[in-house]
């Protein structure tokens, strides 16, 4: 019942910028954290960028400064403005969301599909 969707992937020149965004749909009581995590081919899945509902912001090292996590808490939505692109960054983009459907139940993360990000060198 609960769906997140994803966009913003495409592919850019290194030093290029993208913009992704993602949106949780359903009947979701509680949203706690919403982030991005990412798999580049032949490695595993790696924490990207996270925002709590309190306001706090984790980011890989890899990326501070040249990402920028944010969110709309009325929208259900969280953006990942990625600047200054590196071929380092390809791989696909995952929208995680930390998200409750009801008072009495527990916290569940939630995953997208996947949006492919390709930077070229």
């Amino acid at each position: 019942q609960v769906q997140l969707w994803e966009s913003g992937g495409g592919l850019v020149q290194a030093g290029g910028s993208l913009r992704l965004s993602c949106g949780a749909s359903g009947r979701i009581f509680s949203i706690k954290a919403m982030g991005w995590y990412r798999q580049a081919p032949g490695k595993q899945r790696e924490l990207v960028a996270t925002a709590t509902i309190d306001g706090s912001t984790n980011y890989a090292d890899s990326v501070k400064g040249r990402f920028t996590i944010s969110r709309d808490i009325a929208k259900n939505t969280v953006y990942l403005q990625m600047n200054s692109l590196k071929p380092e960054d390809t791989g696909v983009y995952y929208c995680n969301a930390k998200l409750s459907l009801s008072s009495t139940s527990p916290d569940y993360n939630y995953w997208g599909q996947g949006t492919q990000v390709t930077v070229s060198s």
